[in-house]
């Protein structure tokens, strides 16, 4: 399954690569040759730099481009608190009130919401840390049933969101052109980069991680060597593309847009006389970008044991310690297990890394699926040394099977959200949107059978000194 095979065909162009210094121009010479910010830059354009990191940030670290517009992103009036927000003390979704329980957690699919678009239809399901800090993250269900006003743009402030698209189709216009998100897609729009939702197909369900520190990274390969997991010439962003809608001044133009930014976990806006889907080209490598899962390439195990799941890693955000993530974006894709006298699904564990997974199409190979199991749409969140693993069923299942080559996953994919922070659960998350399987527990383990035989005859080894 080199490449998915969808059923919304493709309607844009895209450049490729991974943190790849891109150059994209939507009118022929639009592009300054040889300086970022001349005198006059061509056509009367404004030059503006976007930075994703600080001036003085490592070389290999550092994330800006430059963007050449008609008008500035600074041309608007002030900002001012939304009337209604998700995030306020008074919902079910505020991060200021995250109860954090060592419970183990199951969601049946979350519900579809024809009467949302996607900004409005964001849930803050779990997360950690504070934005103005800029450490930690946030783990979101959205549920749209209608495109964002063509007049509108959203952006967020506090970090980087990447999109599990699950159900529907996603048509995302930003500042920096066109991404088409499909179910088995993912992609990341970067912080402060402005865009707009729109669904060609109807509505949406999905998954979102919002992370308030840092960028994601390509996972080190180590002794894989130079290819496998993610390939970074198969991420896709955006060519330029832009929108003519301005008066002779900022301030004049025959239509008004709104502009929502998401600013530490609140929401403000302001009203503007001009587009703000006005870039003519840019260049940089700070990009919105998509990825297709199915060109994941996966590794496993040809002899024995299964692997540690950090080898279905797609995309990784670093913490300031060594082999420790703020979020690791993980995926269980289709793949062939052949290790000889080996349990081979997920063994049971206990982590000090938080787990937070979703289904977006078929069965995972360690969970039952249909009613009251693990289903699309749906989601658990394994805390931070919560023990889980194979129910019982499967676990039996896995025991007795035929140990010959099985591809498991056909049709499938499951993902996990893993990162190093407890996490916390909102209101909306717990109670709200009455999704959590209160049997998940005792259905998954309950019946966990005894298969321990003590040996006759065999005297244990003792503790105490003689």
């Amino acid at each position: 399954m080199p490449v998915t095979t969808f059923e919304f065909g493709e309607k844009y162009k895209y450049q490729n690569g991974f943190g790849s210094y891109l150059e994209t121009e939507a009118i022929p010479g639009a592009l300054p040759i040889g300086q970022n910010s001349p005198q006059k830059p061509p056509y009367g354009l404004y030059a503006e730099k976007l930075s994703g990191t600080a001036f003085t940030a490592p070389r290999h670290e550092n994330k800006q481009s430059w963007l050449y517009r008609i008008l500035p992103s600074c041309a608007h009036p002030p900002f001012a608190p939304a009337a209604d927000s998700p995030f306020k003390s008074d919902k079910p979704t505020d991060p200021a009130k995250l109860e954090y329980i060592p419970n183990q957690l199951r969601w049946d699919p979350f519900d579809h919401d024809d009467q949302t678009d996607f900004v409005s239809g964001l849930h803050l399901v779990a997360g950690a840390g504070d934005p103005t800090l800029k450490q930690g993250i946030g783990m979101y269900i959205y549920a749209a049933g209608k495109s964002m006003d063509e007049h509108s743009a959203f952006y967020s402030a506090d970090g980087d969101l990447l999109i599990v698209a699950q159900d529907g189709v996603l048509d995302i216009r930003t500042e920096l052109g066109w991404l088409l998100v499909r179910p088995m897609e993912i992609c990341v729009i970067p912080r402060g980069i402005k865009y707009q939702v729109h669904l060609p197909s109807g509505p949406v369900r999905g998954y979102a991680l919002e992370l308030y520190q840092g960028h994601f990274s390509l996972p080190e390969l180590g002794p894989i060597g130079s290819n496998c997991l993610a390939n970074a010439r198969d991420f896709q962003a955006p060519v330029a593309s832009f929108h003519e809608d301005f008066g002779a001044t900022a301030s004049e133009g025959p239509n008004t847009y709104l502009v929502t930014v998401k600013f530490n976990n609140s929401l403000f806006q302001t009203k503007q006389a001009h587009t703000p889907f006005d870039v003519v080209a840019w260049h940089g490598n700070y990009y919105p970008y998509k990825y297709d899962l199915g060109r994941f390439n996966t590794i496993g195990s040809i002899s024995y044991d299964h692997p540690d799941p950090s080898i279905f890693t797609v995309l990784s955000a670093l913490s300031d310690h060594p082999g420790t993530a703020v979020a690791d974006f993980v995926i269980f894709p289709p793949r062939w297990l052949v290790a000889e006298n080996t349990f081979r699904p997920p063994w049971y564990h206990r982590n000090t890394m938080s787990e937070f997974m979703g289904l977006i199409a078929g069965e995972y190979d360690a969970k039952k699926g249909g009613q009251g199991g693990f289903m699309p749409g749906g989601a658990s969140l394994h805390n931070v040394m919560s023990g889980h693993g194979p129910d019982a069923k499967s676990f039996e299942g896995a025991s007795n099977a035929e140990l010959k080559p099985a591809l498991v996953g056909k049709g499938s994919c499951a993902f996990m959200f893993e990162s190093c922070l407890m996490v916390g659960v909102t209101e909306w998350g717990l109670k709200m949107c009455k999704k959590v399987q209160e049997g998940y527990n005792e259905e998954s383990w309950g019946g966990v059978q005894v298969h321990w035989k003590r040996p006759e005859g065999v005297i244990p080894n003792s503790h105490l000194l003689k």
